[in-house]
């Protein structure tokens, strides 16, 4: 892979600081880095608590996306599910109408400070709002032990689960943990095992989940991912990083470009941003998502742009990442 200057991703970098409608992840405010290419506009948005060999892997993908030509698509929309944080209860109703039409959740469960019955609350209103044909999946980032999540999965089993993603840290764990509730017929997703690993495909060589969860920056772009998907051998799901608009339409490139897509993709995060950097965000209408670029707003660039001393971090980032991809 070739790469642009350094100095010209600089020199043409734009910082911004959105705010979110919702806490995510633990964090209200939601930073990226924008660059415009040759073939368009893309994001660098690594969160702030990643090191700058994981992070590496964003620029890779924002250069890809930004500097190369990219896949053909398949099909013109890539269907989504509405994604609900690990909010309480009564709050479920208002998230899942930022999803328009969406008739599949991911919910977020195992959030630290919070119990099982939390995520039982949670989950038991989301099935409520979407009645008996919605689709239901949770995520618990990797937070279980296998008997931990062996005992949530029965806890939450009769609001009918579309599937588990990443219950628990290790392979040899999803591995066991598939053993054991097999009998169940509720799947098993690989997410964090699939982008963190230094081996994505040890995950399907263990037999250790039923499909994969791919995101297209932490994974070095789409054309990466695309690989690793076909090498896995596994169904897909194309999944999102909270990125803005920008960043989400490479996640929408890759989806689009997949041979089959058999599940709703996490990519309608934009709706739980409460500002983007365009005037025409990527957010669900009728349940999907159009596949197109999408250019960052200049004036909303410059309403958005986060504070210099954050501009500061983010360059003197960029430059770190751009050394490790360039040796």
């Amino acid at each position: 892979m070739t790469f642009p200057p350094l100095g010209d991703l600089r020199s043409h970098a734009h910082v911004v600081a959105l705010p979110l409608t919702t806490r995510f992840r633990g964090v209200d405010v939601r930073e990226a880095m924008l660059l415009r290419g040759p073939a368009g506009w893309t994001e660098f948005s690594p969160f702030t608590e990643y090191d700058d060999a994981e992070a590496s892997a964003w620029l890779a993908a924002a250069i890809d996306f930004g500097w190369r030509t990219p896949p053909a698509p398949v099909r013109d929309t890539v269907p989504v599910n509405a994604t609900v944080p690990a909010v309480d209860a009564a709050s479920v109703s208002g998230v899942l109408a930022r999803f328009d039409g969406c008739r599949t959740a991911k919910v977020k469960v195992a959030e630290r400070g919070q119990t099982l019955t939390d995520d039982i609350a949670r989950v038991r209103a989301v099935r409520e709002a979407l009645g008996p044909e919605g689709r239901i999946r949770v995520d618990a980032n990797a937070a279980w032990n296998v008997d931990e999540a062996e005992h949530a999965v029965h806890a939450l089993a009769p609001f009918d689960l579309e599937y588990v993603e990443q219950p628990c840290a290790t392979v040899a764990e999803l591995a066991e943990l598939r053993t054991r509730i097999g009998y169940m017929d509720i799947p098993v997703a690989a997410d964090e095992s699939v982008r963190k690993a230094a081996d994505p495909l040890a995950v399907a060589r263990a037999d250790a989940a039923d499909l994969v969860v791919v995101k297209a920056a932490p994974l070095g772009g789409v054309a990466r991912a695309l690989r690793i998907v076909a090498d896995a051998g596994l169904p897909a799901v194309v999944s999102s990083a909270l990125e803005t608009s920008v960043g989400l339409a490479m996640g929408v490139t890759l989806a689009a470009a997949l041979p089959e897509l058999p599940y709703d993709c996490g990519l309608g995060t934009a709706s739980l941003l409460a500002a983007d950097v365009t005037a025409a965000p990527l957010r669900p209408r009728a349940r999907a998502l159009p596949v197109r670029r999408v250019d960052a707003d200049p004036d909303l660039l410059a309403e958005h742009a986060a504070a210099s001393d954050r501009r500061d971090w983010w360059l003197a980032r960029l430059s770190r990442c751009y050394e490790v991809l360039t040796g």
